[in-house]
């Protein structure tokens, strides 16, 4: 069992002040293995939490990051997967599931992860595997409305990556899904 958290859109503090506590109680040392960041920590400080969490971070560039060290997009070979990664304001339209899709075959990756709509998604489509984090605050977006905070948790065990949603809507009280998805079951 392999656990990799994949988390993004921080916005910290210009859209939001913190990640909730509910989250942060989940998200302790010693228990992830991989983070993957969709990117707009903002602050130094978000990063360093991120990296007190697990010392295997990899973070894109956001369109709100400071920090020009972070890559624009990145491929991470986890287990079986190889993740592509990126903020998302690259893609044109925004959040357009096409469009990732032809970003996901450049990259060549069976796991795509992308961000910046703030929209919590996880979903299979040909084959291949497609996620969005949303923002781990809940930062106020002009593409979605009313975003929730959320984060995903992937378990990848051999050829099978299970994933677990987490979110937290306005009544306060955490839900998480579970979806699997399974390498090879319809691969184009």
């Amino acid at each position: 069992m392999v656990l990799v958290l994949v988390i993004g859109d921080m916005h910290i503090p210009y859209r939001s002040d913190s990640i909730p506590p509910k989250f942060r109680k989940l998200l302790v040392p010693g228990k992830i293995q991989h983070i993957l960041c969709t990117g707009n920590l903002c602050l130094r400080e978000t990063h360093d939490y991120l990296k007190s969490i697990s010392s295997d971070v990899h973070i894109v560039r956001g369109d709100f990051d400071l920090n020009t060290s972070y890559p624009e997009q990145k491929v991470v070979t986890v287990g079986q997967f190889k993740i592509g990664l990126i903020h998302g304001h690259q893609v044109v339209p925004w959040g357009d599931n096409d469009a990732i899709a032809a970003v996901r075959r450049q990259l060549d990756v069976d796991v795509m992860v992308s961000g910046h709509t703030h929209k919590l998604e996880a979903y299979e489509k040909d084959g291949k595997f497609y996620i969005n984090p949303g923002s781990v605050t809940g930062a106020y977006s002009p593409i979605e409305r009313n975003p929730v905070p959320a984060f995903i948790l992937m378990d990848i065990q051999s050829s099978t990556l299970v994933t677990y949603v987490y979110s937290l809507p306005p009544d306060g009280e955490m839900e998480v899904k579970k979806i699997e998805f399974k390498k090879g079951d319809r691969e184009e």
